[in-house]
């Protein structure tokens, strides 16, 4: 029997300033806005053009006051979650649905008025030092492999 998966990982932008609010009992709750860019070829013209895509995502505890209190708006940050599907019925009476994003975790790119530099995304569970690949000489940068 083939296992279930929901994951998802987006490297983007937000287009708005985090949003915090906490639960009756105290717990943190984030708001995130994330805009991720795709490329597409426009059928009429070929040429190659930036399409963004907007995603809605939620940060729970720590991690949420967190993003509430050192994101902005227009800073890079890489997602990782799960997708999670919610139904509701809005005060006019009629059914509401929406896909949004639940954040395991929420990594910082870039500094902090660094809006316009390309994010570099490093996994959650890669090591930040090169212990394990030895002193290597800076003529290692140059090879392309």
């Amino acid at each position: 029997m083939a296992a279930n998966i929901n994951r998802v990982v987006l490297v983007g932008n937000l287009t708005r300033d985090p949003e915090l609010r906490h639960t009756p009992s105290g717990t943190a709750v984030c708001s995130l806005r994330l805009a991720v860019n795709t490329r597409r070829k426009d059928a009429a013209t070929g040429e190659w053009g930036e399409k963004p895509n907007y995603f809605d995502v939620t940060v729970w505890g720590n991690q949420g006051e967190n993003c509430a209190q050192y994101l902005a708006k227009g800073r890079p940050v890489a997602v990782d979650g799960r997708l999670e599907w919610r139904e509701w019925d809005a005060q006019d009476g009629t059914k509401r649905q929406a896909v949004e994003i639940i954040a395991d975790s929420v990594q910082f790119l870039g500094g902090r008025g660094e809006t316009d530099s390309e994010p570099q995304f490093v996994p959650a569970g890669a090591a930040s030092d090169k212990s394990d690949f030895g002193s290597g000489s800076p003529a290692d940068d140059d090879i392309p492999f």
